[in-house]
């Protein structure tokens, strides 16, 4: 099975680079399944129904997301209708939404699973718990872990602790890819970060200004997703045998002009 995991999307711009890279990608890499981080991917904060459809239409097949998943105001009333989108399973009880997504594919079970971490992150319950508390529902499938966190030794653990029972823990959130993929003494695939789909010139995708009048005052401002500039996709290419095995893996950071 050939897999890609795409860096969390950014805005407008962000779409409109990851709907012109897909086909061309699904066909020279031969992909069989595509997963996508789209918690930024309306204005860099949350999701609509109408993105949603958005990038299904483009070929996105799996979808996860992270802190900012509820940041479009009303979204608590959708989100658990959008089939193939997961936010954070260690969201407290009674959360709308699913913490896991699963699909069939060539006669194998592939599930994407979302996790936040705690460290400088909203309230969430414990992570590594919660993904003992899941494991027995879908260790019959292959599983990406998308761990959405701020800390790389939070990443770093979780990879660890999962490691021989996930598949894969390719981590998310800080929007700067990592140089650290490899493969964990069980066999896990394990990536601190994958990166973002979005401006390549702003801060972490957005327009400079604000985030740098924000640190120079303290007080707080508007951000606004960059639109112009050079751009970048972010992502992590794996492929795994019947065996659920990882045969090869690579990173993607491809920059294009706008």
């Amino acid at each position: 099975m050939r897999v890609l995991h795409v860096g969390d999307v950014m805005g407008r711009p962000g779409r409109r680079l990851l709907k012109n890279s897909l086909p061309r990608l699904r066909e020279e890499m031969a992909l069989d399944i595509i997963c996508v981080n789209v918690e930024n991917s309306a204005h860099g904060f949350g999701i609509t129904e109408p993105i949603y459809k958005e990038l299904k239409t483009a070929g996105v097949d799996l979808m996860s997301s992270g802190n900012h998943i509820f940041d479009v105001k009303g979204s608590e009333n959708f989100i658990g209708s959008l089939e193939n989108l997961c936010r954070p399973a260690n969201y407290p009880e009674g959360t709308p939404g699913k913490g896991w997504v699963s699909m069939e594919k060539n006669g194998e079970r592939f599930t994407l699973v979302n996790l936040m971490g705690r460290v400088f992150m909203p309230l969430s319950d414990c992570p590594f718990r919660k993904f003992d508390e899941l494991y027995p529902e879908i260790e019959d499938s292959f599983i990406l872990v998308d761990f959405h966190a701020e800390a790389t030794s939070e990443k770093c653990a979780f990879g660890n602790y999962a490691d021989s029972r996930a598949g894969a823990v390719i981590g998310t959130h800080t929007h700067v890819q990592t140089n650290d993929d490899r493969l964990l003494p069980g066999g896990t695939l394990y990536l601190t970060d994958v990166g973002m789909t979005g401006s390549y010139e702003g801060i972490i995708g957005m327009n400079k200004k604000a985030p740098t009048e924000r640190f120079l005052s303290g007080v707080p401002r508007k951000y606004e997703v960059e639109k112009h500039g050079k751009m970048v996709f972010n992502a992590m290419f794996f492929e795994y045998d019947e065996t659920r095995t990882i045969k090869e893996f690579s990173k993607l950071a491809i920059i294009t002009e706008v």
